[in-house]
């Protein structure tokens, strides 16, 4: 009977998400609104009056995957230049204002060339011009309005105001109440049309200090960044969305600005609005506020294809820290058949504490403090599967990688049973619900899927692709994969002392 409790509270729970109360009469595919305006832009609204609330997720598709060696960190960038305001958003006086940035580009550009001298530099002429733009910066000061996007947001009840950037995509959100629904357009197309790269230098000093603390100085950082690029030898994920510090240092504004024009287009854009609105006015207001905008030529997407890979291959980082341990094979991403398999093989190795390699290793054999899998490092293109340990002290990471390499051959010798199948399916099922509960949770995996697999409908798909795989599919994917030429392996060690 707890069982059967169980399963209606889920059934009742997905009905709620997927189908219109009261009535239950339509699903989610006939329920969300594509839209799109002559510009391009994308688009998806759903309809919730369950609460005078609305999320929104603007999402670009492009992320560091799509910079150019020399400029690795623009998209990540950005991302923080965003938030520094537009010509009327953020400043007191633009127009005095532009005279100070330019003269500030001007001195900022020489000291980026003397610099990129290295031992040749003019060590006094670099002084003199930090001394210069130090004057500049100060006295533009006068004329910033900070974090006023944030201001006015918070002042009419928006929450959960935050951006994002990954390798492939860059995505901004917010909820407000859903009577400043107008508020958002506004704002958010001003954003589009004519930001102001405000702060530049400072915030370029800004992101060099972010990357000391999370890669360079961080064990787990510096270990995944060494151990993608080593992973990837062509492509261009192997590069850390963070970016390179040389390149960092030295990224210049321009090409940051035609970066931003080329990529940060309606045309590649995706726009979800989820909540209690009337979808019509919505679509004139996106058509007044943002359909102006001019589409781009968007560059050709990322033609490099990673090699087949022909043997392991293994690094060590040192690290004054304690060990652990990540392992990759590459796979496909979706929508490719192997990658729904991919999905269930990852919940039964890694998916928390029911998984067998968390009660073999972190219970059982006691030799792991954690234990994960997942795919990394995008899904535009194809990806790893990864398994990531911390041994428990006195154990070690080889005795971690033995007992993932033991539980791989069982996955390839032994059919998974039925009832774990049907284990993995539920879970995935009540893990959709929960995610597409929320309205943010909505917005965030229909503009995601759409970018990624050109159709939002993946989500609703995706478990019925699921719900065919059989325990063969299971073995032949673990066996088509799983192979020493197809693994790298990275490995945290402990720095010797000198």
């Amino acid at each position: 009977m707890k069982r059967l409790k169980k399963f209606l509270i889920v059934f009742l729970y997905f009905l709620f998400i997927f189908y219109h109360i009261p009535a239950f009469s339509e699903p989610l595919e006939k329920r969300v609104i594509e839209h799109t305006l002559k510009n391009g832009m994308k688009l998806l609204l759903l309809k919730r009056p369950y609460s005078p609330t609305v999320a929104t997720n603007i999402l670009f598709k492009v992320g560091s995957v799509d910079e150019i060696t020399g400029m690795t960190g623009t998209a990540h960038l950005l991302e923080h230049m965003l938030f520094k305001g537009t010509e009327i958003l953020g400043t007191r006086d633009y127009e005095k204002e532009k005279s100070l940035l330019d003269k500030m580009d001007k001195i900022a550009m020489q000291l980026d060339n003397e610099n990129r001298k290295g031992i040749k530099a003019d060590r006094d002429l670099i002084e003199r011009l930090k001394n210069d733009l130090r004057k500049v910066q100060e006295e533009h000061q006068k004329f910033v309005v900070k974090d006023e996007f944030a201001s006015i947001y918070s002042k009419h009840g928006g929450i959960g105001y935050n951006a994002g950037t990954s390798r492939d995509v860059t995505s901004y959100v917010i909820s407000l109440p859903s009577n400043k629904v107008e508020l958002w357009t506004a704002i958010e197309s001003d954003r589009m049309k004519n930001p102001v790269l405000r702060e530049f230098y400072s915030e370029r000093d800004v992101v060099m200090e972010e990357r000391r603390m999370s890669y360079d100085n961080d064990p787990e950082g510096s270990l995944f960044e060494n151990f993608v690029a080593a992973a990837y030898s062509a492509h261009p994920y192997r590069v850390p969305t963070i970016g390179w510090m040389s390149d960092i240092r030295f990224l210049h504004k321009k090409r940051v600005e035609e970066f931003l024009k080329t990529y940060y287009a309606p045309n590649n854009c995706f726009v979800a609005v989820v909540g209690d609105i009337d979808p019509e006015k919505v679509i004139k207001m996106m058509e007044k506020y943002f359909g102006d905008i001019p589409p781009q030529n968007i560059p050709q997407r990322v033609w490099t294809e990673e090699p087949e890979q022909i043997g392991e291959r293994r690094i060590e980082v040192e690290f004054d820290a304690n060990p652990s341990i990540v392992i990759g094979y590459h796979k496909p991403t979706l929508p490719h058949d192997d990658d729904y398999v991919f999905d269930v093989i990852d919940f039964i190795l890694g998916s928390g504490r029911t998984s067998r390699l968390y009660k073999k290793m972190v219970e059982e054999k006691r030799i792991a403090l954690s234990v994960h899998t997942y795919s990394m490092p995008g899904s535009r293109y194809p990806n790893l599967f990864v398994f990531n340990g911390v041994p428990r002290a006195p154990h070690t990471v080889q005795e971690l990688e033995d007992a993932f390499y033991e539980e791989v051959e069982r996955l390839k010798n032994e059919p998974v049973s039925q009832k774990e199948l049907e284990k993995v399916i539920n879970h995935l099922e009540a893990g959709l619900i929960r995610q597409l509960a929320s309205n943010r949770g909505m917005t965030d995996t229909l503009t995601y899927y759409q970018a990624i697999a050109d159709d939002w409908r993946y989500m609703i798909t995706h478990v019925d692709k699921i719900r065919k795989i059989t325990p063969e599919d299971i073995m032949n994917v673990v066996r088509r994969y799983f192979m020493k030429s197809n693994r790298t392996v990275g490995i945290l060690v402990k720095k010797e002392a000198k």
